[in-house]
């Protein structure tokens, strides 16, 4: 298993020169550093270990000014060597250095007391014991603390002994599967092109493979490959990297981007975490308050957004939206590691865990907001069961984030960031879900799953639209697809607004209608007064037989409006009582079937049927005349030849 050591102490306590005694390695490589004697940047060298294994090791610097730098080294360590030198004992940054570990949830590591040439033995006895007194309570508390002297080499086989052995007892990491690599330093190397370097903290790279550049999404592919200082084909999880990129040059890669596969991460300007504010911070943590916000080697302003307080007060927990400033992004997966800093003063005050790296919208208007909240900062307790590996705790956990997402869903790469969960595993929690019936893919070619809770409350807007267009238009049977569409489906892709609606057909809660679409539940009923117009209306047509009224004349007679009998009158010829010839002149039913009736007899002895035989069949005038021919052809009935009508088919009306 690769693993990487981390250094951490206050400045001067010999961080570097103790690296440099273990592994040849001087990680201090910049002139300036040469010059003041301290160490600026980042360094890095490596030790090997039985086995034929490289142990990478991260150098970080000590001084207060350069605590950003801290926090990118010790980003991608598993285990710390605290240095603290025996001549001095625990400084400033000795605590703020085991702060920010403890924050980016480092749990195993060692003390090496430096300097001991430079002290008794009564001295390094009462440091030794006042160092164990400042390491109960933190994850160091009963480490074992090695004295040691770079100048005399005194204790160094003993504190090298440990580093093997506790190298091969850490426990085997657990991340998700997406490759990432924080980029700690760009340069320039003459014959190859751009190189970036890191921490590989999760998934593995090859060499050809496509890669990009997050959160600015710069595209490039993998010229060759370093793992501690030898060349090689690929790199994984642990591993410390250096990757020649392709067509790309040093300005065009900043420090603190993330070297990822294309599609893989993805860039938002809000992140919601799991914040604590640690007990020994200077000041409380405000709403609105502007802070430094460190993430992997990224470092950038940000606001806190609390939702449920004014203050986070030293010691709690809450979940905080971080709002990068000036336009950033950043681009994470689900349980990240983040330190703030306050900036003023310049201090370590808080830390915590990304618990949604692509937050919806929060208001504190939404009433569900306190439930939401209380899901949130329950998702890495949700992911510490996931990872035990059983199908239904990873379909716990991809539930939870579904239900969280709501309406909007997600897809599966989006998940995978999401639930931090490995590919495979997420793959059969969404299964497990999908066959309870607790989610669904709605869209199997995009891999989009959502809630079913989710997808229930968007059957139920479909279904209350249906109502409210039956409720408007109590007498129309059916309503236009369109129109069901309308208002609840805003917004919604069109394949899912499509599943909705298949799902309610399948349901037959909606069922077609015609050429239109209704709740199966309705029914057409007509008020006291649309009763009697129905009537009325009937009965002038009934009365009219093969020479009906005008339908002005008849709306005149009984002194309503064209709106108000529009809706009784199509209920009359959806219902074949009426039968609509054209605008303005309608039939009986009865009246419609007897004048057929005739026609179909006249062409038992004929063959053609023109104007003049019609009138002298049914006894009408030119203006009834030519609007039923018109409409036995617009039914089928007949066909014209020239000016003759021929029977096409027998038709039953």
């Amino acid at each position: 298993m690769a693993v990487i050591l981390g250094t951490a102490g206050h400045i001067d306590h010999g961080k570097t020169t103790l690296v440099r005694r273990l592994t040849g390695i001087d990680c201090d490589r910049l002139l300036e550093e040469k010059r003041r004697g301290i160490t600026i940047e980042l360094g890095f060298a490596w030790l090997d270990m039985p086995g034929g294994d490289r142990l990478g090791i991260v150098d970080v610097p000590g001084h207060e000014r350069f605590v950003k730098n801290m926090v990118a080294g010790a980003s991608g360590i598993d285990f710390v060597m605290l240095v603290i030198a025996a001549d001095e004992g625990v400084m400033p940054q000795t605590r703020e250095h085991l702060d920010i570990c403890s924050l980016l949830g480092i749990r195993h590591g060692f003390v090496a007391l430096t300097k001991t040439d430079m002290v008794d033995k009564e001295w390094l006895a009462l440091v030794t014991e006042d160092v164990r007194g400042f390491l109960k309570g933190t994850f160091l508390e009963g480490a074992p603390i090695f004295p040691v002297s770079a100048t005399t080499g005194d204790g160094l086989d003993a504190l090298l002994a440990h580093i093997v052995t506790e190298t091969a007892s850490l426990p085997q990491k657990r991340a998700s599967d997406i490759f990432r690599l924080p980029v700690d330093r760009v340069f320039s190397l003459k014959g190859h092109g751009t190189i970036v370097t890191g921490t590989i903290i999760s998934g593995e790279i090859a060499v050809g493979d496509e890669a990009c550049f997050m959160p600015a999404d710069v595209e490039t592919r993998v010229r060759s490959l370093q793992r501690h200082g030898t060349p090689a084909e690929k790199a994984a999880l642990g591993q410390r990297c250096a990757v020649n990129v392709q067509g790309l040059e040093v300005g065009d890669i900043d420090r603190g981007q993330v070297l990822c596969r294309p599609g893989e991460l993805f860039a938002s300007d809000r992140w919601l975490v799991r914040l604590t504010c640690l007990a020994s911070s200077p000041i409380a943590l405000r709403h609105r308050g502007e802070v430094h916000f460190h993430h992997g080697t990224h470092e950038c302003p940000a606001r806190l957004i609390f939702r449920d307080r004014s203050t986070l007060a030293h010691g709690d927990t809450a979940l905080a939206e971080i709002r990068f400033s000036d336009g950033l992004t950043g681009a994470g997966v689900f349980g990240d590691r983040c330190v703030v800093r306050a900036a003023s003063p310049l201090r370590t005050v808080a830390g915590g865990e990304l618990v949604c790296p692509l937050p919806p919208r929060l208001r504190t208007t939404d009433p569900a907001l306190a439930q939401k909240t209380a899901l949130w900062l329950s998702l890495p307790d949700l992911y510490a069961k996931a990872l035990a590996g059983k199908a239904s705790d990873r379909a716990v956990m991809a539930k939870a984030v579904l239900d969280l997402r709501g309406r909007e869903g997600a897809s599966f790469a989006h998940l995978r960031v999401l639930t931090g969960l490995t590919a495979s595993a997420l793959e059969s929690g969404l299964q497990l879900l999908g066959s309870r019936g607790e989610a669904l893919c709605w869209d199997r070619d995009a891999r989009l799953w959502m809630a079913r809770p989710a997808f229930d409350a968007l059957l139920e807007g479909c279904l209350a639209r249906a109502t409210e267009l039956h409720e408007r238009d109590p007498l129309k049977p059916a309503f236009p697809r369109n129109a069901l569409l309308a208002k609840w489906s805003r917004g919604l892709p069109e394949k899912l607004v499509q599943k909705v609606l298949e799902q309610a057909l399948k349901q037959r809660t909606i069922i077609p209608e015609g050429e239109g679409l209704r709740l199966a539940t309705h029914t057409v009923t007509l008020a006291a007064d649309q009763s009697d117009l129905r009537a009325k209306l009937l009965s002038a047509y009934e009365k009219g037989g093969m020479a009906p009224p005008n339908y002005k004349d008849v709306l005149a007679g009984l002194r309503v409006t064209e709106k108000e009998a529009a809706p009784v009158l199509r209920l009359l010829v959806q219902g074949r009582e009426l039968v609509r010839v054209k605008d303005g002149l309608y039939y009986s039913g009865a009246a419609m079937a007897e004048m057929l009736d005739k026609v179909r007899a006249w062409f038992a002895d004929h063959d053609d049927l023109d104007v003049v035989a019609l009138r002298e069949l049914l006894g009408l005038t030119r203006k009834y005349l030519i609007a039923l021919l018109e409409y036995m052809d617009n039914e089928h009935i007949t066909v014209r030849v020239g000016d003759q009508r021929r029977l096409r088919q027998t038709r039953q009306q």
